[in-house]
């Protein structure tokens, strides 16, 4: 089964092209005009063995909220056409990363559910020139669009680039666990409802 899809979506403030393959080796290009989430979206690949490819033009003369946001409600919608019915996934994820002092978890269902509690402090509002709240629309776009369950927690840090970049390697990690075949649950759906 071929779990690639690719998605556009056009807006008035943004312009956004998402291909994946969620049986990927960790490949990713990408071109946003926002360097910091393009780093953060490489840990995603690398540790997620996704394969992305990010396209974006947005408002950035404003700020980058609109184009931030949409990326990730654009990814979700992705994930959400690549995973079609999401027979014989294992659906759930988690995982705990470190980087020196910080440490992150994050919990993934495949509910077919969105929600998403996060619960990340920054020891300052911004890196670099990167706005920290941005990264909370980010993942609310994802969960909302996957549609998927997704807690997110940064148990400790003092670097904010640590915290975040802990933060994304982790979700990271949890996709690859959620994503992968059960071979136990082969054809069949991770649901006592019969549906996802």
């Amino acid at each position: 089964m071929q779990r690639q899809s690719e998605v556009t979506r056009e807006t008035l403030e943004t312009q956004v092209e998402v291909r994946v393959d969620l049986d990927g080796s960790g490949r990713c290009r990408l071109d946003t005009g926002v360097p910091f989430l393009e780093h953060m979206l490489e840990q995603v690949a690398r540790h997620g063995l996704v394969d992305l490819e990010i396209s974006a033009r947005g408002d950035l003369h404003i700020d980058a909220h609109h184009t931030v946001e949409d990326i990730g409600i654009t990814l979700g919608q992705a994930f959400r056409q690549a995973l079609g019915d999401k027979q014989g996934i294992r659906r759930y994820g988690h995982a705990y990363v470190p980087l020196d002092e910080a440490l992150s978890r994050v919990v993934i269902d495949f509910s077919g559910r969105p929600g998403l509690v996060y619960a990340v402090d920054y020891p300052r509002a911004r890196i670099g020139d990167f706005d920290v709240d941005l990264l909370r629309e980010f993942f609310q776009g994802f969960a909302n669009q996957a549609p998927a369950t997704l807690h997110i927690d940064g148990l400790r840090g003092d670097n904010a680039h640590h915290v975040a970049e802990t933060v994304f390697k982790a979700f990271g990690r949890a996709l690859r666990m959620a994503l992968e075949a059960d071979p136990r649950m082969s054809g069949v759906i991770p649901s006592t409802k019969g549906s996802l």
